[in-house]
């Protein structure tokens, strides 16, 4: 296979997860899912969450094609699959995990639109704690924020949890 043939399907693969991760987020995730990534929209108690099982679900895929296309023989374009779904996974726990969530310390902070969005986004998402009713089920590309807000809006902030101090308030 020549080199340029594996790169395009290396990118076109890591592309091409932002649209699988959409679908597996908005309807397996808050659908049939959701026992394991609520853990995600509730505040944390640890180091991990039952969510991060899909971090590790979601690698099989990748693991299995690069055994294949390195050492099983297999069609060379497995290894380039392979790769791109290893490389949408290191992207997503970078800006996921890292840059979002803060899961590992950093002081990074968003200046481009583009991170401001996509974090902002996310953050929009998080703040439904219910199963239905989020926003923003992409990672890589957002909506803008604004039509989100709206969408939150039109749905009469269903699920939405309600500020810190309103929290503290309703637990005492």
């Amino acid at each position: 296979m020549a080199i340029s043939t594996g790169i395009a399907l290396f990118l076109v693969t890591i592309f091409g997860m932002e649209g699988f991760a959409y679908v597996m987020h908005r309807w397996v995730m808050h659908g049939p899912g959701w026992f394991l990534h609520k853990s995600h929209h509730r505040p944390r108690t640890g180091n991990w969450e039952l969510n991060d099982l899909y971090a590790a679900i979601f690698a099989v895929p990748s693991i299995v094609l690069l055994l294949g296309g390195v050492q099983l023989g297999w069609w060379p374009g497995c290894t380039w699959i392979g790769a791109g779904i290893a490389a949408y996974g290191a992207i997503y726990f970078g800006f996921h995990d890292i840059i979002v969530h803060r899961r590992v310390a950093n002081r990074y902070l968003p200046r481009s639109r583009y991170m401001k969005r996509i974090v902002q986004a996310h953050r929009l998402h998080h703040a439904v704690e219910t199963k239905r009713g989020t926003v923003s089920f992409g990672f890589l590309w957002a909506p803008r924020p604004e039509a989100l807000k709206e969408a939150l809006n039109r749905r009469g902030n269903a699920g939405v949890r309600a500020p810190t101090a309103e929290r503290d308030r309703q637990a005492v």
